[in-house]
């Protein structure tokens, strides 16, 4: 498909993983009947919850209702789920030996309440997924040149994430690398650094071919989808 991302290290053959770019679609509004075109899907075979910046992890299962949540996993086959964004961070995940899969919308707030590696927990409960067999795909999102915070959002995600250097001050504010910050996490969460693709994308600074809400303050989105076939 023209205009999306394909992170590299998402080989296996029955998979499909990408991100897409603000040309892939016009309307982000309709974008599950885009997909569906373009994919040749039904719309009923496209999962996009419905984000508020929560921590909650769906496992999606019978049914296909939107549901409240900014992560989903699920082990069912003929499926396309995924989050859409416009600055905050799209993940995805594959379990390449259990065969699961989840995407995860990881804005700061998500970010300080470790929503991925509390979707790596859920695919464990849920599946038993080992942290080892994980692969990870961090999308384009606002990088630390241009996402500025104040002292309680930086502290906030790190408390979560511990030291490193996804965010330094400058003056009274905090320039934060929310992708940098999920690298992290996501190794805590046993994740090999190996396994782990991350774009080096700023959606900031690319609003030819991103959208991003800190640039144009209203504006549509973008988002990063797997399925498993």
């Amino acid at each position: 498909m023209d205009n999306v991302i394909t992170p590299p290290n998402f080989s296996a053959p029955a998979v499909t993983a990408f991100f897409t770019t603000r040309h892939f679609h016009k309307d982000s509004k309709h974008i599950k009947g885009f997909l569906a075109e373009i994919c040749g899907l039904r719309q009923e075979q496209i999962f996009l919850p419905i984000q508020k910046h929560t921590n909650e992890v769906h496992n999606l299962q019978d049914s296909s209702e939107p549901v409240i949540a900014d992560a989903v996993i699920t082990d069912k086959r003929n499926l396309l789920i995924g989050v859409l964004v416009a600055d905050c961070v799209p993940l995805l995940v594959h379990d390449t030996v259990r065969k699961i899969m989840g995407a995860v919308h990881a804005g700061w707030r998500g970010t300080a309440s470790g929503i991925l590696m509390k979707t790596v927990t859920a695919m464990r409960e849920k599946y038993g997924s080992l942290p080892r067999d994980l692969v990870l795909a961090i999308g384009p999102s606002i990088r630390q040149c241009s996402y500025e915070v104040d002292e309680e959002v930086r502290n906030a995600v790190s408390a979560a994430t511990g030291p490193g250097s996804y965010y330094k001050k400058r003056g009274e504010k905090y320039l934060l690398d929310l992708a940098s910050a999920n690298r992290i996490q996501a190794v805590k969460a046993g994740i090999p650094e190996g396994s782990i693709w991350r774009s080096d994308e700023c959606t900031y600074c690319n609003p030819d071919k991103f959208y991003s809400y800190r640039y144009a303050r209203e504006t549509g989105r973008q988002g990063g989808f797997i399925g498993m076939w």
